[in-house]
């Protein structure tokens, strides 16, 4: 019974431990299973984890070349040549000691190296100071030596010596001062002439630069005799005797010279030095003038005589078309005679005898005035010169018409250009095209031929 009892036992336990076998079987399997699947998770998160890492580190690695790509002049050894050498140098400065600052005692006299620029202006002031002053002085002393010298001369052919045109009145005795070396004084009442201004041109002494100038290239105090005509009945001629160094220029420049003045010779076909040259319009008036006590007088006092102009038609320096104003009336001819001569001696000496060495000259020029009222040209060379200024003034007139004209159409043509300057910067249109066809109308009108009308009545 017992062993039926086993037996069932065995069999209702042996079923429990089949399956327990089937199941610790299948849990083997199923262990198995769980490891490889852990295996597998283990294996996962090891390749996110190095994935991971591996995303990171190019992420790094990609930042840093970006870096390096901005940087890159930064690793440039060229670039920085020198760098850690001026730092190492800034480096020991720092560690340097602090300068010890010796002092030394200040000089507190000035010397006078200091003040050679300085001292040099004021010399140069002071230098040019007593020269102009000194040159001013000496400059007055030579005018009123020159004017008592001659004083006397002057007194017993004019009857107003020295007037100053200060008042109304005539008043003697002025001796008038333009500037610091030209003196003038006017003398008039006097036959044959309305009266003579003596033009004393002296050295510019009170120049220290001109002083200085002169002491390269002499120069002489000079004298000139201006007589003026008038309304004097003189014959039409022109005549000059100047120096041969300068006449080819003054025959140029003068107006009257360069028109009517076509003879020209050398000084020696009339006995004269061969130094001056003789300009004149008609050759017997050159010997009327050129006597002989004239040419004795000339040879005498060859060193301080200069020229004698003698013209009845002197208008001055011909003017060129550019800076002749043709809105000024054509300048008037004038009958005159300028006579110049030097002072001798250079303003060394001031003494009455020494000035006196210029009467014999200033005598001639005043015989010369007596001389051209007498003169009478022949009936032909007079008709001949008066057809030549005829014709020049003519000639002078038509010059004179053709500047005005020519003024004339320059101030049209920059009326023109200043309308089409205003049609341009119009900002209407509108505006604009009538200006240009009221300027259309204008000219078309202009350049329509004038006709007259003429008015009949019908009887």
């Amino acid at each position: 019974m017992t062993l039926l009892l086993l037996l069932l036992l065995f069999l209702i336990a042996s079923p429990g431990v089949s399956q327990t076998n089937e199941d610790d079987d299948f849990s083997e399997f199923d262990n198995e299973l769980e490891v490889e699947e852990e295996d597998e998770g283990n294996e996962f998160t090891t390749q996110y984890d190095e994935t991971s890492e591996d995303e990171s580190q190019e992420m790094e690695s990609d930042e840093f070349m970006t870096v390096d790509d901005k940087d890159d002049h930064l690793l440039d050894e060229e670039e920085f040549e020198g760098y850690d050498t001026e730092r190492q140098s800034s480096e020991r400065q720092g560690k340097v000691e602090d300068l010890k600052i010796v002092q030394t005692k200040v000089a507190m006299r000035a010397t006078w190296d200091s003040y050679v620029i300085e001292i040099l202006m004021i010399a140069g002031l002071l230098v040019y100071a007593i020269n102009y002053t000194i040159g001013k002085s000496k400059n007055s002393v030579l005018a009123s030596a020159w004017y008592q010298a001659h004083k006397e001369l002057l007194e017993s052919n004019f009857e107003i010596v020295g007037d100053d045109g200060a008042t109304k009145e005539a008043s003697s005795g002025t001796l008038v001062k333009q500037t610091e070396n030209v003196f003038t004084l006017w003398c008039s009442g006097r036959v044959c002439c309305e009266g003579m201004l003596v033009e004393l041109k002296l050295l510019k002494r009170q120049d220290l630069m001109s002083t200085m100038s002169k002491l390269m290239k002499p120069g002489s105090d000079i004298v000139r005799l201006t007589v003026n005509f008038g309304t004097a009945d003189i014959d039409p001629f022109v005549f000059a005797v100047l120096p041969s160094r300068v006449a080819p220029k003054l025959h140029k420049e003068l107006q009257d010279l360069s028109y009517y003045c076509t003879d020209r010779r050398p000084g020696e076909k009339y006995g004269l030095p061969s130094s001056l040259t003789v300009l004149s319009e008609m050759s017997e008036v050159a010997s009327s003038l050129l006597n002989s006590q004239v040419v004795q007088e000339i040879v005498k006092y060859e060193g301080i005589f200069e020229s004698v102009h003698i013209s009845d038609q002197y208008t001055g320096v011909v003017e060129s078309p550019d800076t002749q104003d043709s809105s000024a009336p054509p300048i008037k001819p004038e009958k005159i005679m300028l006579f110049t001569f030097t002072i001798p001696g250079k303003g060394k000496s001031t003494t009455p005898s020494h000035m006196g060495l210029t009467l014999p000259l200033v005598k001639m020029a005043l015989r010369l005035i007596d001389k051209v009222q007498q003169i009478r040209v022949s009936r032909e060379a007079k008709e001949k010169a008066v057809k030549r200024r005829a014709k020049v003034e003519e000639s002078l007139l038509k010059q004179t018409h053709a500047q005005r004209q020519e003024a004339a159409q320059q101030r049209r043509e920059e009326k023109r250009r200043a309308e089409k300057e205003r049609i341009m910067e119009e900002n209407d249109p509108v505006k604009a095209r009538k200006l240009e066809e009221r300027e259309h109308k204008k000219a078309m009108k202009k350049s329509q031929p004038k006709m007259k009308q003429m008015k009949v009545r019908m009887s």
